[in-house]
């Protein structure tokens, strides 16, 4: 057995059928390693594997290219184009990190994520936004995990400090907004409120997927969101319900179609066209 030592790694290396087999065993015990490569042979001699060649590991500015940005558009282009665009942005951001980008994904470990880091916080970047582009890259490696071109991927931490503008707003505020919105957007906003609706999810939603019968109010079917798991069903409320009538009433009362159609790309309301006439308080 020709066991052998790299730093403080053990490989072995011996020849099956005229080809060389050279592999770590990524033990610092030279025990584990004699059993590791008594294993390999055994395996070898019963014919349960063959010769190991080990596929090149892609670049991270080639599994992104390649792999990682199709997934991204195929997933979310035409379902949440926020989240599409939040990924682009990302991905951009890495790409455009040279020393990052040409690693091969099996090298990148927390060393070069927190050179990527810092890079990013010279250019006077907020916490959030180098924070968006580490999750970005989480993600991706994670992805390379799922689909075996990893074997695990690194430890991703994020900055701390970042801010988040979460508050609730109250009653008063929510009927000064409304009473000064433009009708479209006071009739959005008080179904996202009552329902819980994320954004994308209500400018999305259909007559076809509209029920006027189930329980008091009727409910709303979602196709569509950001998760596996945002397809439901949601009640509506009697103020929902009375927006919600009021615009099938005007539509002709139709069967099928958008509930908020819109002179857009996708023919219905956007997060783009709603911001135009939101008004501010």
């Amino acid at each position: 057995m020709a066991i052998y030592k790299r730093g403080k790694i053990y490989w072995y290396k011996f020849t099956w059928n005229g080809k060389a087999i050279r592999e770590s065993t990524k033990q610092g015990n030279d025990k584990v390693a004699r059993q590791m490569e008594a294993a390999h042979r055994t395996s070898l001699a019963k014919g349960e594997v063959g010769i190991r060649e080990k596929k090149r590991v892609p670049t991270l500015a080639e599994f992104c290219t390649n792999r990682f940005e199709p997934w991204v558009k195929s997933s979310f282009e035409k379902t949440c184009p926020a989240t599409w665009k939040w990924y682009k942005a990302g991905t951009r951001a890495l790409l455009g990190h040279k020393p990052l980008a040409k690693l091969q994904l099996d090298e990148i470990n927390s060393e070069h994520i927190s050179q990527f880091v810092a890079h990013r916080q010279l250019l006077g970047l907020q916490v959030s936004y180098v924070n968006g582009s580490v999750r970005v890259l989480r993600r991706m490696l994670r992805l390379a995990t799922e689909w075996r071109i990893l074997a695990v991927s690194p430890r991703v931490e994020l900055l701390p400090g970042e801010h988040r503008r979460e508050r609730v707003i109250t009653l008063e505020e929510e009927q000064l907004y409304l009473l000064v919105a433009p009708p479209l957007v006071a009739q959005i906003a008080g179904v996202l409120v009552d329902t819980g609706l994320r954004p994308d999810e209500c400018y999305r939603l259909r007559w076809e997927n509209v029920t006027w019968e189930n329980g008091r109010n009727g409910s709303l079917l979602v196709t569509q969101g950001k998760t596996a798991s945002a397809r439901r069903v949601l009640p509506m409320t009697p103020r929902v319900r009375a927006t919600l009538e009021d615009r099938w009433c005007v539509a002709g009362r139709p069967r099928e179609g958008w509930v908020w159609p819109a002179p857009t790309h996708s023919g219905h309301a956007e997060g783009s066209s709603i911001k135009n006439s939101t008004p501010r308080l």
